[in-house]
Parts: C-alpha cells; sequence; structure tokens
C-alpha cells in the first residue's frame, strides 16, 4: 500500500432493525407500573430501546384506537425475540399479562 494514498473500505450492511410493537389496555395500574419499571433495563440488555412509549395518539385512519401503544427498536430481529423470549423478561411478561390486556408483533424493519 502506497503510503500517500488512502484507501476505502465499503462500508458493510447492517442487518434490518427489528421491532416489537404492542398495543396495551391497562386493566391494573399499580400493578403495571411495577412492569413499567423494571422493563428498562431488560430492553437495553438486549441491545433496544423505546421509540414510543405511551405518548400522545391522535386516530389518522380507521377505527383503531388504543390505549396505549410501545415501539421497541433492537438491533435485528433476532435480538427482538430473544429479549421477549428471555429469563430476565419473562417474571416481568407475567406481570403485564395479569396487569394489561396486550396486542403484540415482532416484526423486521426494511432493509437499510
Amino acid at each position: 500500500m502506497d503510503a500517500g494514498r488512502l484507501t476505502l473500505i465499503p462500508k458493510k450492511e447492517s442487518a434490518a432493525k427489528g421491532y416489537i410493537i404492542a398495543e396495551v389496555e391497562v386493566t391494573d395500574p399499580a400493578l403495571f407500573e411495577q412492569y413499567r419499571a423494571g422493563v428498562p433495563p431488560t430492553v437495553a440488555a438486549h441491545g433496544g430501546r423505546y421509540l414510543v412509549r405511551g405518548g400522545a395518539m391522535t386516530p389518522a385512519e380507521g377505527d383503531w384506537h388504543p390505549k396505549r401503544l410501545i415501539v421497541l427498536e433492537f438491533p435485528d430481529l433476532k435480538a427482538a425475540k430473544a429479549w421477549h423470549e428471555s429469563a430476565a423478561y419473562a417474571p416481568l411478561k407475567a406481570m403485564r399479562e395479569r396487569s394489561a390486556r396486550t396486542k403484540m408483533v415482532i416484526v423486521e424493519g426494511a432493509a437499510p
């Protein structure tokens, strides 16, 4: 390699992100608050982060009026599934199941 030349190495494309999208209707606010407080470290441990965590919503089309909407982003689909199936999340998942009605999907994002 010539000391005066810069060699560019093409950037390797990363995997598509993985997302968890959940519609949640809280039925036991006190228990759900315990769940909500315990989840963030388990998400972070799998490289995840919150994109949406229950903020204000405006229905735009159709007859969809979720009470609470959550969107989590993970480095890839495998990480999203691993978080959902993890031992650390299992007791919290059971807590959520007792404190809310939930519809959830795990979805792969568009390729970069």
